[in-house]
Order: structure tokens, then C-alpha cells, then sequence
């Protein structure tokens, strides 16, 4: 496992949500390639698919006033650097998001 706190995030929301046309519930980074994806209450979970995909087990929330870590490959909680900026989504950005695809049912959505 590594870390590479210079690996800038991959854009300020989920990055294959963005594609997909979909929506997040609250967003995670990835610590080694700086990938960001929605958590496991989102829809499709692609935090963890990217783990699964990659190998990249320890990410970090990358929500406003959040620097907890988590690593995947332990089921537990993890330490780690200060990484690159942004250190989160941009603050008028709504959560879930984004704002314009988020159903009016989204609670019973989430996992």
C-alpha cells in the first residue's frame, strides 16, 4: 500500500458518476492515485469499486471538515498524510449531489 500525497484529486465529485450522469451521497479520495468516488451508502459505491479494481486500499473522506482515513484491505481505520489540495469538495457544493440529479427520494436510496 502507498500513499502519494502530491496525486492532486480527480475532479470535485464522483468521477464516474460524473460520467454515468449519476448522483453521491458523500464523496471519498483515493490516497495513492487521488481518484474520487462516492462512498457506500451512495448508489454505486465507487470508492470501493475502485479499491476492488485497483488495489488501492486506503482513501480518505473528502468532505468539508473531515481528514479521517480508511483502509479497505483491513476493515478498519487508517492514518495518513495531508494530501494535495483540494482537501474536500467545493463548500456550495450540496451533499447529496449533485444538486440538479439528486431524486426527490434519494433517503430510500441509500445502502
Amino acid at each position: 500500500m502507498s500513499i502519494d500525497p502530491s496525486a492532486p484529486p480527480s475532479g470535485t465529485g464522483c468521477l464516474e458518476c460524473e460520467k454515468d450522469g449519476g448522483w453521491w451521497f458523500h464523496l471519498r479520495r483515493c490516497g495513492e492515485c487521488g481518484h474520487v468516488g462516492c462512498c457506500d451508502s451512495s448508489p454505486s459505491q465507487h470508492a470501493t469499486a475502485h479499491w476492488r479494481e485497483t488495489g488501492h486500499a486506503l482513501m480518505r473522506s473528502f468532505e468539508p471538515g473531515e481528514d479521517w482515513w480508511w483502509d479497505f484491505d483491513a476493515s478498519a481505520s487508517a492514518t495518513g498524510p495531508e494530501l494535495a489540495e483540494p482537501q474536500h469538495r467545493p463548500l456550495d457544493q450540496s451533499a447529496p449531489g449533485p444538486v440538479d440529479r439528486v431524486p426527490d427520494n434519494w433517503q430510500s436510496l441509500l445502502h
